[in-house]
């Protein structure tokens, strides 16, 4: 039973990463996590703000992110606020990769190209076997164009690209009017892999405070199929590599995002709430699958489900999502 991929360069024992999460913050649970099986880590994010002191960088920030109301300052938090600045990263950074064999990957999060060149080189110098660009960005400011949206995370992986040797992946939302002519954009322009999708943050009310409700739900298995969707439909069509992430809470996940054509799937919502120890549970349970299914290596099933190799192609078009409504049948309908 061959379970190896290999992601963006990386040759790896099996698919399955922990994704970046507070559980990394800690050099004992990132021994952990490889003592539970996982192939590779990624880091948690160093945040683009913690790399910023001066208070008219903030400014830039507010003027430029998310929301335009005085309200949505509240939503960022201070610097103090973070749990480790750049020095404490890129400590645990080198920390983590004399202390483990598997594959450490550094995570980047922000929104402009300043300030990540020379800590993307940091990086690189800490031992990262890659990093993770997470640009989460929410073009509120009604001026900004969709062009001008892809540009900038364009412009960011280029500077990065620039400054560094190891792989560079980027970790997207899902958000943007043409998803698979930007993903080729990307690709043309060197990202080494494309992690699939990014949850943005959306906020929620309490109607009897009157308040903005500041709180992250777990994900859950109902959220895979918008990943499984894109990646079907990239699989074979770009040279990067293919990341599948949200949603990863059984063997069950795991072997669907394969089958849509991801190198590697990467899991954080199960492991906060199973325990590091659940990646043994997901390795484990994919290996049982491909036995009972008669697998002998996951590149065998890799991609087996992607657009490019069911008999049905359309299923992946409108044609399918006509076919859903026709054959929807209500309790209530006559």
């Amino acid at each position: 039973m061959d379970l190896h991929t290999t992601y963006m360069g990386l040759k790896l024992k099996h698919p399955i990463v922990a994704s970046p999460s507070p559980l990394s913050a800690e050099l004992d649970n990132i021994k952990r996590m490889e003592d539970a099986g996982a192939a590779a880590v990624v880091l948690f994010s160093l945040f683009e703000e913690q790399l910023k002191h001066e208070s008219a960088a903030m400014e830039y920030f507010m003027s430029h992110g998310s929301d335009s109301f005085a309200e949505s300052l509240s939503y960022f938090p201070a610097v103090d606020d973070y749990h480790a600045g750049p020095e404490d990263y890129l400590e645990l950074l080198h920390g983590a990769v004399e202390a483990v064999d598997i594959p450490v990957i550094a995570s980047l999060n922000g929104i402009t190209n300043e300030g990540w060149i020379d800590y993307a080189k940091n990086m690189e110098q800490a031992g990262a076997r890659a990093i993770e660009l997470n640009i989460y960005y929410i073009p509120a400011d009604m001026s900004v164009s969709g062009q001008s949206v892809e540009q900038r995370y364009l412009e960011i992986l280029k500077h990065v690209k620039a400054s560094v040797s190891i792989p560079v992946a980027l970790k997207l939302g899902a958000y943007f009017s043409s998803f698979g002519h930007f993903a080729k954009q990307l690709d043309d322009a060197g990202a080494d892999a494309l992690v699939l999708f990014n949850r943005l943050w959306q906020p929620d009310f309490d109607i009897d405070e009157l308040e903005i409700v500041h709180n992250l739900n777990l994900s859950g298995t109902n959220q895979i199929r918008l990943r499984l969707l894109w990646i079907a439909l990239l699989y074979g069509r770009i040279k990067a590599s293919l990341a599948a992430t949200t949603g990863v809470h059984s063997h069950v996940e795991v072997v669907k995002y394969l089958m849509a054509g991801a190198d590697a799937v990467m899991t954080t919502s199960a492991l906060l709430k199973n325990g590091i120890e659940f990646l043994t549970t997901l390795r484990d349970g994919l290996e049982r699958w491909m036995e009972q299914k008669e697998y002998s290596s996951v590149q065998q099933m890799k991609g087996s489900m992607s657009q490019q190799h069911v008999a049905d192609p359309t299923a992946f078009e409108r044609a399918n999502y006509i076919k859903i409504l026709e054959r929807y049948k209500s309790p209530y309908m006559l």
